[in-house]
């Protein structure tokens, strides 16, 4: 878990120290922690394997739920784990390594999410305003090639992060007032000039947020004059219809964050723990809500997951029915003596 290289700090640790403020609440903070991370894995799982299993779905837009789905799976698993250990076992102790590891795929997760959230808004974009040639614009392999794009994007930018700190001498005082390492307070920690990585850092912010709303923007600027364009109130709903789950997503998505930057930058007489629930709102609420957003929204969808999960339960019920009857039959056969055990032996077999 070491892919960066150091020198003088090899050797020592960082320490969580979970919600500052609350230690005594950490066991019941850790409830709602715990059972957001369990329904967040098992409902996007379910979606890739509803969409991996049904052919039917196996088309750009349900790729690009499966590609949300994995940055929503992996977003809480490098997150909830360690918090977990803090609040259960009083784990707080982190290597330098380890911390830089775990901020550099936080933060490339979180552009990779926010990249599959663009282009989503370019999906609903042609399939609204373009629909005639939404065949032969997005195909899979399309989908395939931006989800590419987007994630050598993120690498690309969050990597100088890491690679910045390492370099960078840490202060004796190791101690990280937060459930995670977060770049602004392993900066906080740096005794030496971080002013290339403050610049960097506030460049990175405002140009992959700035890009990426803006792209989201236009493109819903644009679908909404297309709406505006057809005389019919029925289409103007049905079309909004199709951009109601990738605006819930949205919401649930970028509420929290920008929530948690203004709390940062100008909340300064805010409780500290209020800094930390906000900023860990956007890691658990977003991939808990948004398969059931999409489950909920999409007919096509939700009539998946009900087929699977009645035939599952359906089989179920049938190895358990088969079972019993063949235990009825082979007590209940009548046979001649002497061949009872046979004719056992036959039904068992069938």
């Amino acid at each position: 878990m070491a892919p960066f290289n150091f020198t003088h700090s090899d050797t020592s640790t960082f320490i969580l120290m979970g919600i500052p403020g609350l230690e005594a609440a950490h066991i019941w903070i850790s409830i709602p922690f715990f059972t957001f991370y369990i329904i967040s894995l098992l409902g996007n799982v379910t979606l890739l394997s509803v969409v991996g299993k049904e052919q039917t779905l196996q088309k750009p837009l349900y790729l690009l739920l499966c590609m949300l789905a994995l940055t929503d799976i992996a977003t809480p698993t490098f997150v909830v784990p360690k918090a977990l250990g803090i609040f259960w076992f009083n784990l707080k102790g982190i290597t330098v390594a380890g911390c830089l590891t775990q901020m550099f795929f936080l933060h490339t997760i979180s552009v990779m999410h926010s990249s599959t959230l663009v282009t989503m808004a370019f999906d609903r974009y042609v399939a609204i305003c373009n629909p005639l040639r939404y065949a032969t614009i997005l195909t899979n392999a399309q989908i395939a090639k931006l989800g590419l794009v987007g994630f050598i994007r993120a690498v690309l930018f969050i990597l100088p992060l890491p690679l910045l700190l390492s370099q960078q001498t840490f202060c004796a005082n190791r101690i990280i007032p937060h459930m995670q390492c977060e770049h602004i307070a392993l900066e906080k920690m740096v005794c030496g000039d971080i002013r290339v990585n403050r610049i960097y850092g506030f460049v990175l912010m405002f140009v992959i947020n700035g890009f990426d709303l803006t792209f989201i923007a236009l493109s819903y600027g644009l679908i909404i004059r297309a709406v505006l364009r057809i005389s019919s109130h029925k289409a103007h709903q049905k079309a909004l219809n199709t951009c109601t789950a990738h605006i819930c997503v949205m919401l649930t998505y970028y509420t929290p964050t920008f929530f948690s930057i203004l709390t940062h930058h100008f909340g300064q007489d805010i409780a500290p723990y209020v800094h930390i629930i906000l900023a860990d709102l956007y890691l658990l609420i977003p991939p808990m809500l948004n398969p059931i957003i999409y489950g909920v929204k999409m007919k096509e969808l939700r009539d998946k997951v009900v087929k699977y999960t009645c035939r599952s339960s359906a089989d179920t019920k049938f190895t358990q029915s088969s079972a019993d009857t063949r235990d009825d039959i082979s007590s209940g056969l009548q046979c001649p003596s002497g061949n009872c055990q046979i004719v056992r032996e036959h039904v068992n077999q069938h």
